[in-house]
């Protein structure tokens, strides 16, 4: 890690409280953690530990139930929903575990969603080009249902990537894969990250 790196996130004493059953259960107890421009870190734990919630907090996702959470010295935590809605679409790529692409929309139309619902005008090339990235240039048009596990998480990281985001949220995205495709997604998200300067 470069020092000289400034913090791009940061959290103070996060802790996150669900209730289940009429019962509450502390899912996060006082995670502190910084995270620097230009670093990729991976956390891991076994299930349950709150792997997936504590991502889900950072990209604004999950309501924490105390502590502070910065992006760049500004308080993410006392954002309302729709500055945080601001947030994911200008800084922040999710990846999730279980892909989430869109069953009615084709590759192409699941890569471009971001940018529509952000307003911005974004032609079919560059989606096009995004899913070449990925291997994918001849499943344009296939819609989730007719594509492979591998193929899905590529169409859900082209997506991720489709706005050039400051940070990436990966969600166990290998977690599904094969070890052929565990490694082809790996690269492409550390290629990414290196060549684009995300973290």
């Amino acid at each position: 890690m470069n020092i000289k790196n400034k913090k791009i996130i940061e959290l103070y004493d996060i802790h996150v409280h669900l209730k289940s059953n009429a019962e509450i259960v502390h899912i996060l107890k006082g995670i502190n953690l910084k995270i620097f421009e230009k670093t990729s870190i991976s956390i891991m734990g076994q299930s349950g530990a709150g792997k997936s919630t504590l991502a889900m907090t950072i990209a604004g996702l999950e309501v924490i139930t105390k502590g502070q959470i910065l992006f760049k010295n500004e308080p993410l935590h006392k954002l309302k929903e729709d500055d945080l809605a601001t947030y994911r679409a200008n800084h922040v790529g999710v990846i999730f575990q279980s892909f989430n692409l869109l069953p009615s929309m084709t590759a192409l139309e699941n890569v471009n969603l971001p940018n529509e619902i952000s307003g911005k005008f974004y032609d079919n090339k560059k989606g096009a080009e995004l899913l070449k990235s990925v291997g994918l240039i001849n499943r344009l048009n296939h819609y989730p249902h007719q594509l492979s596990g591998g193929e899905q998480q590529r169409v859900a990281i082209a997506r991720a990537i489709a706005m050039k985001p400051q940070l990436i949220l990966a969600d166990e995205p290998t977690g599904n894969l094969d070890s052929e495709n565990s490694v082809m997604i790996s690269n492409i998200l550390f290629k990414y990250v290196k060549e684009e300067g995300s973290s």
